[in-house]
């Protein structure tokens, strides 16, 4: 038999029982206010008995009898809606407009319009008390209240407040200190909306709907649901979301608070609590003012982590200054790969707020309903009285963060967290949007066409570098003497921000042939084998930690990738390798190095993780479960069988690797006429476009080179000769005894 529970408030039919403090507290301050009056009127006239100053003050305060009456009154009407339905039931059904009334107003108002009519009543009684006993007007002496307490204070009272004086003087210096960080906008200060957002519809949508339960919780809350408080937008930097925070602000019409990232960051133990304290106190009052807040803590992870691992990194071959910049003609799940790798676990550290700061938010984000105020919670519990519940506060509460891996799981939780959204890297159409609304901000001659073209170059542009592309693009213009940007401008700025400023270095004649010769292998390999990518620009100028590169971007937003890709990203990668060895008589330089690394990280991954390789174990699986686990054998022969399970899948990579170069071997072999010809374009121009790569592959004209001439056997014949030139110039360390032969169109 199940037991039933205690019924809800909300399901009585009789009214809820007031506590015997509710029932007499107004009565008991009537009371204690009329027999000071009487004490005052009897110390006044020493032959007043108490009877006739009874019969004095009943007289002469009338108005004090009938307060007395009506609070009678009205708790006599309190004990029978107690006791008896029916009689609870007529109030209801034809005095409820009453209520309907006083719920028209706003929480906030109706919790401040008590608060100042019970402040009223005490202070008009206590004007009432002063003037009977000082023989002054009331109003007039409530100014001697101050001296009259301080009189009245014995010699330990006078030494207990100066403690307590001592007390706030340091209360006030934590105070100080807890100031700052913080930042509050008002409507009329905010002027984002969703419109200003740009690529990121699908998240839009979303928040939309969070803000409509905002504007309207009544909505969800009438179905028995509640208002979801808490969001978390996470993505890579620049991808908008401190501007999507911003807009929602704008778009309720709300107060919108900014936390700094390291607002919660402190010298002083327990000042972070402080601040979460203050800050939701002050969260609280403009949420009742207003209908509702919007505070949006910035850059997270700096406070929701327990203490993460940090990140550091390695100093790969890759970033080698001699070495080939790998990772630009890299897919852009390879070269993620390469990233991930780069990166190791370093020592634990500490968050950024510290324990004390994230235990103190997580109970301000689910404490959010409990009782608040002194009196209510002290005095009113002292008294054996249930502490009354406090409005609700609509506050919504935004998060962003780039490494949401860091955030505590407790931050993370329904009711702290209730919806996490990605804000990613923008569809083609999403970039294309984005340009045109930074375009529409300057002058430029960039056709429709352009734009969809230059979003299409630029896969994986954010909001924010969109942005810094037009401006340097604009500087640009403005250096040329010009206010209006052109596709040559922007392009310019694209491989400017992407590359970084290229050093005023010039290679020796036999090196410039070389790197040439490596990046020539690489846009060749490129060209033939790899179909999901498009070259984007090859250079051999020398940047920070390049000395050439063959950038390539993916034509269409694709989120598959398949065993004939990773096999071409493979031959890219090794065709360097194999070319120098070609080219150069067995011999190859340090400058393969990265190209090797990607290239078995690659391998790595088809072998042991994604099936591409001759055996379908998962290799995570692995090291998860070792062989030899409890159960399985002893230790001992746990790490020996994982140690095999490591040399089998070394053994099954190289096998891989090896097959590849020898097949990026042919192919070179094959192309020898095309890996020249390329290469002499790259000397020639130094820096040249995709198109310009197409035109000395098919002989056609690109923007910059012309690649006809590179279908004359003449030509190849002089291109030829040089190169011949140039490998032995490479053996004996001269320079070169044929200069590099020039085309005209």
């Amino acid at each position: 038999m199940t037991e039933s529970s205690r019924p809800r408030d909300t399901d009585r039919k009789t009214r809820v029982h007031l506590t015997p403090y509710d029932r007499t507290k107004f009565l008991l301050l009537f009371v204690l206010v009329f027999f000071i009056l009487v004490w005052a009127a009897m110390a006044d006239n020493p032959l007043l008995t108490f009877a006739d100053g009874v019969r004095e003050i009943a007289e002469s305060k009338t108005w004090l009898i009938f307060l007395f009456g009506v609070e009678i009154i009205r708790q006599l009407h309190f004990a029978l809606a107690e006791l008896l339905a029916p009689y609870h039931g007529i109030w209801v059904k034809y005095f409820a407009f009453v209520d309907r009334t006083l719920h028209r107003l706003s929480d906030w108002n109706r919790f401040r319009l008590s608060r100042v009519v019970k402040s009223l009543i005490f202070v008009a009684l206590l004007a009432v008390v002063l003037g009977a006993i000082y023989k002054e007007t009331p109003i007039k002496a409530l100014f001697f209240a101050p001296k009259a307490l301080w009189s009245a204070l014995p010699m330990l009272g006078q030494l207990l407040f100066a403690v307590f004086f001592i007390i706030i003087q340091f209360g006030a210096l934590f105070w100080f200190l807890s100031r700052g960080g913080i930042d509050t906008y008002f409507p009329d200060d905010i002027r984002t909306r969703f419109s200003d957002v740009w690529g990121q519809d699908h998240v839009l949508n979303r928040i939309r709907e969070n803000l409509l339960f905002l504007e309207s919780p009544e909505s969800i809350e009438k179905h028995g649901g509640y208002v979801p408080g808490g969001l978390l937008l996470w993505g890579p930097p620049g991808t908008g979301k401190t501007l999507m925070a911003e807009s929602m602000a704008g778009e309720t019409g709300k107060p919108f608070v900014f936390v700094d990232p390291g607002a919660f960051n402190n010298m002083f133990f327990g000042v972070g609590v402080l601040k979460v304290k203050s800050l939701f106190r002050k969260l609280r009052k403009l949420a009742l003012r207003y209908g509702g807040v919007v505070v949006f803590f910035d850059e997270a992870d700096s406070l929701g982590n327990r203490g993460i691992s940090t990140q550091t990194q390695r100093n790969t071959p890759a970033i080698f200054g001699d070495s080939c910049h790998g990772g630009e003609y890299l897919s852009p799940t390879t070269a993620q790969l390469l990233m991930k790798d780069s990166f190791v676990a370093g020592t634990a550290g500490g968050g950024g707020g510290g324990m004390g700061t994230l235990q103190a938010l997580l109970t301000e984000l689910s404490g959010l309903k409990k009782p608040r105020g002194f009196f209510n919670r002290i005095v009113r519990r002292a008294l054996g009285m249930r502490p009354k519940l406090p409005p609700k506060y609509r506050i919504l509460v935004v998060m962003a963060t780039n490494m949401p891996e860091a955030l505590d799981e407790a931050l993370l939780r329904p009711g702290r967290i209730d919806r996490m959204y990605r804000v990613g890297y923008p569809s083609k159409a999403g970039r294309v949007r984005t340009y045109e609304g930074y375009l529409e901000k300057v002058s430029h001659s960039l056709t429709s066409e352009e734009i969809d073209k230059l979003a299409t170059i630029t896969p994986y542009a954010t909001g924010a570098t969109i942005k810094d592309t037009i401006n340097e693009a604009l500087i640009m213009a403005i250096r040329n003497g010009r206010t209006s940007i052109t596709w040559t401008d922007v392009i310019k700025a694209k491989q400017l921000k992407e590359l970084g400023p290229s050093e005023d270095v010039e290679y020796i004649e036999r090196e410039r042939h070389a790197v040439a010769v490596h990046e020539a292998c690489h846009g060749v390999m490129a060209y033939l084998v790899r179909h999901h990518m498009s070259i984007d620009l090859a250079t051999i100028e020398k940047g920070s930690d390049y000395l050439g590169m063959v950038a390539s971007i993916p034509p269409d937003d694709q989120f598959t990738r398949w065993k004939s890709e990773y096999e071409a990203d493979i031959l890219v990668s090794l065709a360097s390798l194999a070319g120098e060895r070609i080219f150069f008589g067995g011999d190859n330089s340090s400058g393969v190095s990265g190209d090797l690394e990607s290239a078995t990280t690659i391998a790595s991954f088809m072998e042991g993780h994604w099936g591409m390789g001759s055996t379908v174990s998962s290799h995570a699986s692995n090291r998860r479960f070792e062989v030899g686990a409890p159960g399985g054998g002893k230790p001992r022969d746990a790490k020996d069988d994982s140690k095999a399970l490591r040399i089998a899948l070394a053994d099954r990579i190289e096998d891989n690797l090896a097959g590849l170069l020898s097949k990026s071997e042919e192919i070179i072999n094959l192309n020898r006429q095309k890996v020249l010809s390329l290469a002499h374009a790259l000397e020639s121009f130094k820096t040249i476009s995709g198109e310009d790569v197409i035109a000395v592959m098919e002989g056609g004209v690109g923007p910059l080179v012309d690649g006809r001439p590179y279908q004359v056997n003449e030509n190849i014949a002089a291109i030829e000769k040089y190169h011949q030139s140039a490998a032995a110039a490479h053996l004996a360390h001269q320079k070169p005894e044929v200069a590099i032969p020039v085309f005209s169109a």
